[in-house]
């Protein structure tokens, strides 16, 4: 049996309105025309709210097969494991098989399991390190988990960042390039796109390697990853430095709409954001009685100096016309 063209496009053309009216029947009662559903699970059956009627009898329930009363045995009970981590070496997917020599109910194993236990820890370690992404993963992870603590980064963001390097190695833009910078770099761009930037004073101070060669790599990452970064502004560094230097809430919003008069007439182009911001945060402080000197703040925010800090609060000073 042979078909022609316009067979076949009719053939198609009905299939489509069979499965269009298919649709439209579910989504509405076929008795009061009513599109509100009520799905109960317990019987297993979809049924109009409106009218009562049944629609479905045959609902499968694609939830567990057990109850549970709290987290506690919910915990216990799921058999999903962890989430999925990129900050650990083996996406948290793995199976660790541990020096102790003990067996899932802490007794001792036996001594002739010992060199089989030995010889499967071996290739375990082995089977970890096949290739030289893995290799180089083994080093920048735990280097990028210990910078994050040190920098008091969030998770969320350091899965982030090593979702970022995890694709920056596989693209082949480490080769040639010290690890401490590249990881120093994606936590510079991270944090930097999400508005919570790090000065690269922080991140040298963390990481041990020169900012002039963390931001060759950041910029290396971002032209070859092709990313639009957005530029600092004076205002994100605010509650970062407010809560270091231990502010009050009064002084902190009163730095921040400093910083906004200040945008608004051009004060703050073509000038440092952390500069900026420690001076308004100095600025703040005198107005609102929360005093501390140009050289305390210096002191306490790696990469502003106390003559920065005086040059840009006589520029706000002298542009807004206020009288201290």
């Amino acid at each position: 049996m042979s078909f022609t063209a316009e067979s076949k496009e009719e053939l198609a053309d009905s299939n489509v309105e069979s499965k269009e009216r298919m649709t439209d029947e579910i989504k509405k009662c076929p008795i009061c025309k009513s599109p509100i559903m009520i799905t109960d699970y317990a019987h297993g059956e979809l049924v109009c709210k409106n009218c009562g009627f049944v629609i479905d009898e045959r609902l499968f329930d694609f939830g567990p097969e057990w109850r549970a009363f709290d987290d506690d045995q919910r915990s216990k009970r799921s058999r999903t494991g962890g989430p999925v981590k990129f900050a650990k070496l083996n996406k948290g997917l793995t199976t660790e098989i541990d020096r102790y020599d003990r067996d899932i109910r802490g007794v001792a194993v036996q001594p002739e399991r010992k060199a089989q236990l030995y010889r499967l820890r071996k290739w375990q370690k082995r089977s970890r390190m096949s290739d030289s992404v893995q290799r180089n993963l083994s080093i920048a992870l735990p280097e990028l988990d210990r910078m994050c603590a040190l920098l008091n980064i969030s998770s969320s963001l350091k899965e982030e960042s090593a979702m970022l390097y995890r694709k920056a190695v596989s693209n082949g833009l480490v080769r040639g390039r010290s690890i401490e910078s590249v990881v120093s770099a994606i936590i510079y761009l991270v944090c930097k796109q999400r508005q919570i930037p790090k000065t690269l004073g922080e991140l040298e101070e963390a990481s041990g390697v020169k900012r002039k060669d963390i931001g060759r790599s950041y910029r290396f990452l971002c032209r070859k990853l092709e990313m639009k970064m957005p530029v600092a502004t004076p205002i994100d560094y605010i509650s970062r430095f407010a809560s270091r230097l231990g502010l009050s809430g009064a002084t902190e919003a009163k730095a921040i709409e400093i910083l906004e008069e200040a945008r608004r007439q051009g004060i703050t182009s073509g000038r440092g954001p952390t500069g900026v911001a420690a001076a308004a945060i100095y600025l703040a402080g005198r107005l609102t009685n929360d005093k501390q000197t140009q050289r305390e703040i210096a002191n306490q925010l790696s990469g502003v100096t106390a003559v920065t800090i005086r040059n840009r609060y006589e520029e706000l000073v002298n542009a807004l016309g206020m009288d201290i």
